[in-house]
């Protein structure tokens, strides 16, 4: 028997970058937030202000076993997403993706619990498509450096359909395209926290190739916005659905802006580009603006401005 009202929602991957924003969003919406991470690259600074909250909890726990909770709703984020992180392990990471996706998924069999899957731009790999599609199926490196991510996602994207048509579960999936703002860790290899934290520390601005290829760039409070409308969404919304944004930057005009709004006289270097870094990446948002009424609403110099405060004071401190 339910003795309280509020909704109890899970987030595995909750001390992360996504994931702290979005245990925030819910406690602000009247959840009750379990938040789950292994702290592999989440940190409990992310979430050390809302541990004062009744209704926050945090777990340390590895969701590539198994976990006995009762809930009602899933967000299953938990996922090292910068290749630094993710090419550091790499077999843990497909085994995060894969054994994660598999013990949401039976928990949510066994709740009722409607889950969502934060899958990624990556399932698109170097694509052929222009922008992306939800229907285009991608142009991925199965033995690639980053295929532990790319092809890790798009197995959990199997697999929660899946569940879906055999055990009548309640899924959705997004698939997030770059995302950036306060709490990235500084040291992630992000373009977005690279190029902040290099021209803050007045350091060199290194760019990969020739700076020509495109990136989408979409604030998390936006991202956020555009998670939990999905989750909110009718149950026969399954996705995927492309959340991000869908202005498309060259790196170069990135590094430039950043240069322009930190100040300095930061110098722009170019090196080597990495094996299957796609050379154009841009979100089609037409679904998620017809079916879930979403679009980004956040510029990047806006977004970059609010990011670059958070750094300037997180590296000062």
């Amino acid at each position: 028997m339910r003795i309280s009202n509020r909704k109890r929602v899970l987030v595995t991957g909750g001390a992360g970058f996504l994931g702290s924003h979005l245990s925030e969003r819910l406690l602000a919406e009247g959840c009750d937030v379990l938040c789950v991470d292994n702290f592999y690259s989440g940190t409990k600074d992310n979430v050390a202000h809302l541990l004062r909250n009744p209704f926050f909890e945090l777990l340390r726990h590895d969701v590539t076993f198994p976990l006995y909770v009762e809930v009602d709703e899933i967000y299953n984020l938990a996922c090292p997403a910068s290749p630094i992180h993710y090419q550091w392990d790499p077999v843990q990471t497909t085994k995060t993706s894969v054994h994660g996706a598999i013990n949401m998924l039976g928990l949510a069999k066994r709740t009722k619990a409607r889950v969502l899957q934060a899958s990624t731009s990556e399932v698109y790999g170097d694509p052929e498509v222009h922008p992306q599609q939800e229907g285009y199926w991608g142009r991925v490196n199965p033995i690639g450096i980053r295929s532990c991510y790319d092809e890790g996602k798009r197995c959990a994207e199997t697999l929660f359909f899946d569940y879906h048509r055999q055990h009548k579960l309640q899924i959705k999936v997004a698939r997030i395209f770059n995302t950036y703002g306060p709490r990235m860790h500084p040291n992630d290899g992000r373009v977005v926290s690279n190029f902040i934290v290099q021209a803050l520390r007045g350091k060199d601005i290194t760019i990969y190739g020739d700076g020509l290829q495109t990136r989408s760039f979409c604030y998390v409070d936006d991202l956020i916005d555009g998670l939990m409308r999905l989750m909110a969404s009718p149950a026969d919304v399954t996705g995927p659905i492309n959340i991000g944004n869908p202005g498309e930057f060259t790196i170069r005009q990135l590094a430039e802006t950043v240069l322009r709004l930190v100040g300095g006289k930061s110098s722009l270097v170019m090196k080597s580009l990495p094996m299957d870094d796609p050379r154009q990446r841009r979100p089609d948002i037409t679904l998620a603006r017809t079916v879930l009424e979403w679009q980004p609403t956040i510029g990047l110099e806006e977004g970059l401005t609010r990011t670059i405060a958070y750094f300037r004071e997180h590296l000062a401190s």
